[in-house]
């Protein structure tokens, strides 16, 4: 769990999740050109991020010929909901998550 915290607890990394959430089965090559569209980063430090999340077991790497294609994978994040938000709290979550979208939705119209 430790791990998990570690790696979410990096702004970088958790844009490679997002763009994993959205797109799942991405190359070093394509992770690293979407990076750079918010924060100019090197393919070591790219890579480096991945390792961090693999080793925390956020992301499933599958070889497929030369390239490593990289998968999210929930579970852990998951883990961490199911351990600390309890049922009797996720309906409360959801309403407010929603009510800030509903916000925010009128402040950008």
């Amino acid at each position: 769990m430790d791990m998990v915290f570690k790696a979410l607890a990096d702004p970088g990394r958790r844009i490679l999740l997002d763009r994993l959430r959205s797109q799942s089965g991405q190359t070093l090559g394509q992770l690293r050109q979407h990076m750079n569209q918010h924060a100019p980063m090197s393919r070591q430090a790219v890579a480096k991020h991945l390792a961090i999340l693999e080793r925390a077991n956020l992301v499933a790497t599958l070889r497929r010929g030369r390239e490593k294609l990289h998968y999210l994978n929930p579970v852990p994040i998951h883990q961490i909901g199911q351990r600390w938000i309890g049922k009797f709290e996720r309906g409360r979550l959801d309403a407010l998550a929603e009510l800030k979208q509903t916000l925010e939705g009128e402040n950008h119209g």
